[in-house]
Order: structure tokens, then sequence, then C-alpha cells
């Protein structure tokens, strides 16, 4: 049985692996798509919450006009030591801070931001109330969900492989956490119970998740995110047995789309929650 901690648990080589594999592989398709949708709010002050490494935080600095402040949040210091490692072509502000009870005034911003950390979050009205509450009047959360795992075809592949390799007690973190919020009524029930009135506007967009090679959707699932924690509780740490998890899922996505490159079909919903 794995500890609920373990899903929001981004340390060690996690960071640096989930920039370099997973940011490309899966998020980066939808970052400029959610930039895009803050700067045409026009907004004077932004905060980004579960930033990670900052894929949609630079889209964000890329996007917005000079003075628009930027200030991005996330719950695991690492992610964002890795992010302002990386950078941005203007100044934001990084720190660290939980969704489920920011540091921050009333009122404070035009737009608060999240891309697929909502799903991390362990009571989402609560910390869809807490966006409610640091944003003015007229303000707007945006975010984003994966779509059911089914939808994500190398995560669905990976989570497959592995329960094979571990029948007794298959790792399910990529089905129960990432893709497990994603049913539309239920977003919109926990949005109205978190005090937005308004009816969000719920859009369902498909993508494709590429790379070279096979192995690379391999190393980026079951090294660069918590997934890595469920194998490795299950192996005693072996490396070795990290490896061979790696291997069998590189084999999968090889035996389905191909040696490399490799192309699969990725889907999520976008959120826009009016106050």
């Amino acid at each position: 049985m794995d500890k609920p901690g373990s899903d929001t648990l981004f340390a060690g080589s996690i960071p640096e692996l989930y920039e370099t594999h997973l940011v490309p592989l899966i998020f980066a398709p939808y970052a400029d798509d959610l930039a895009r949708r803050v700067a045409a709010l026009g907004p004077a002050r932004v905060l980004e919450t579960a930033a990670g490494t900052g894929v949609v935080t630079r889209a964000l600095a890329r996007l917005l006009p000079a003075p628009v402040e930027l200030v991005a949040t996330d719950l695991n210091q690492p992610m964002l030591d890795r992010a302002a490692t990386v950078g941005t072509q203007r100044p934001v502000t990084w720190q660290q801070a939980d969704a489920m009870k920011l540091p921050f005034g009333d009122a404070s911003f035009d737009v608060v931001v999240c891309q697929f950390g909502v799903m991390f979050f362990p009571e989402k009205a609560h910390a869809f109330a807490e966006a409610r509450r640091v944003l003015r009047r007229g303000g707007a959360l945006v975010f984003n969900v994966w779509d059911r795992i089914e939808h994500s075809e190398f995560a669905d592949v990976v989570t497959t492989a592995l329960a094979g390799l571990f029948p007794a007690d298959p790792p399910r973190f990529l089905a129960r956490t990432p893709h497990g919020y994603h049913d539309r009524d239920a977003i919109a029930r926990d949005l109205a119970t978190a005090g937005f009135v308004a009816a969000p506007r719920i859009d369902t967009v498909a993508a494709h998740s590429r790379a070279a090679t096979a192995r690379e959707p391999a190393v980026a699932y079951c090294q660069g995110t918590p997934l890595r924690n469920e194998i490795e509780a299950r192996s005693g740490g072996s490396p070795a047995r990290l490896a061979e998890a790696t291997a069998v899922c590189a084999a999968a996505i090889a035996a389905r789309f191909g040696a490399g490159p490799v192309d699969g079909r990725i889907q999520a919903h976008i959120v826009v929650a009016q106050c």
C-alpha cells in the first residue's frame, strides 16, 4: 500500500529528470495554451501554484507584458530550485507555498493559474476556495487536469506494464493521481463548493506526446515522477530493479509504438472559473 504523501514527493533526482524528460514529453504542449489563456485576460498580477520546474512560468514570462507581476509557487522547494536554475527571460518571484494555505492577502491577484497540479491537492474544493480568496473581484482561476488515463497512451502503457512486473501490488500512481481527477461534473461541483458562482468553462484538448525513442517516456514516467517512489518501495530501493522497471516499460512502449521515434495521444481538460 502506498502512502498518500508519496504522491506529492518530488525530491532527489526527480526534479532534474522531470524537467529534462517529462516537460518536453507532456507538459510543453499545454504550457503555451495555458499562458495564452491567461494573457488574454489582461491581468496585472498573476499567481501560479504548483509551478513545478517552471514550464508555464517561462511561457507566462514570454507572453505577459513586462509590467505584469508574476509570482510562481510550489509545495516542493527542490522543484522551484530547478525552475530558478533554468531561469526566465524576465524577473519572477519564486516562493515556496502550499496551495491549501496560500501566504497571500485577500483579493491580491487578478489570475491564479495552475498547470497539472490540482490533482495533487488533498482537498480540491479547499484549494479552490484559497485561490478564490486571493483573487480580486472579476478575477479568474485557470487550470488544467489530465483526462482519464486511457486518453494518455504512454502513461496507460507504463501503468499496464508495471502491473505485470509487480502483480501482487501494482504501482498505480499515474492512474490514481495525475489522471485521477478527470470528471468534469466533479470539477464543477468542487468549484461551486469553493464559492465560484458562475459555471466554469471546460475545454477538452487533445495533443501529441512525442519522443525520439521508446526509452525516453519510460525514463520520464518511471524515474521523473513520484511513480519512482512506488517502484523503489517495491524493490527495496534497488537501482537494478528501477532500471529493470524502466526497461520493461520501454519495451512495452516500443511494442505498441515502435522503437522510435514514438508518438502517443494525450488529452486534458482546461478549466476557467471566474469570480
